[in-house]
């Protein structure tokens, strides 16, 4: 009984405009719903005549989409590097072999006959891993651009720049070595 005796006080206080609409409102109503569902039926035969066109450019647009995505692969096929993997993977692979031909230049300029055996042994494996690289481009190729071959390719230019710069470190402790018994000899 308490609950209906709050409500009733809610509604006291609430103003609603009981008033009767005007006379004809029902008419207005009735003639501006069916100008809308006219003007509807009109947009709906525009629809309907454009429908089979929409279609036919969808399937185009699919079409050319898996065209494009064909030669993609076919570009991949060609030439099965990081580059033909996506633009990201060609600016990495761009500053991957950046870096290893300024090391390997360095390391030519600096190479002396103390050093020698050691430059020829890096170069070994240089061609090693360059051969390994050789198969994994051909394994990029086979997969389809398989997150573990790129991640392995990306791990083969990463050993070559670690044994580029051992060699280079290799080469500064040699010549800090002759320096220093250069230094006890002149004494």
């Amino acid at each position: 009984m308490m609950k209906n005796d709050n409500l009733k006080e809610i509604f006291k206080e609430l103003n609603f405009d009981f008033h009767e609409p005007e006379e004809g409102h029902r008419n207005r109503f009735l003639e501006k719903l069916n100008s809308c569902t006219s003007s509807a039926k009109g947009k709906t035969k525009i629809r309907g005549l454009w429908a089979p066109f929409l279609g036919v450019a969808a399937c185009l647009a699919l079409v050319l989409f898996l065209a494009g995505n064909l030669f993609n692969s076919g570009n991949l096929g060609k030439s099965g590097d990081l580059a033909s993997v996506s633009p990201e993977m060609k600016q990495t692979q761009e500053f991957y072999t950046g870096l290893i031909e300024n090391e390997l230049k360095e390391i030519k300029e600096i190479n002396t006959p103390e050093t020698n055996a050691l430059v020829k042994d890096a170069l070994k494996q240089m061609e090693k891993l360059d051969a390994e690289y050789g198969n994994l481009k051909k394994d990029l190729l086979k997969s389809g651009q398989d997150n573990r071959v790129i991640h392995a390719m990306i791990n083969n230019f990463q050993q070559r720049i670690d044994l580029l710069n051992n060699v280079l470190l290799k080469i500064e402790e040699i010549k800090s070595i002759k320096n220093q018994n250069h230094e006890n000899n002149i004494l």
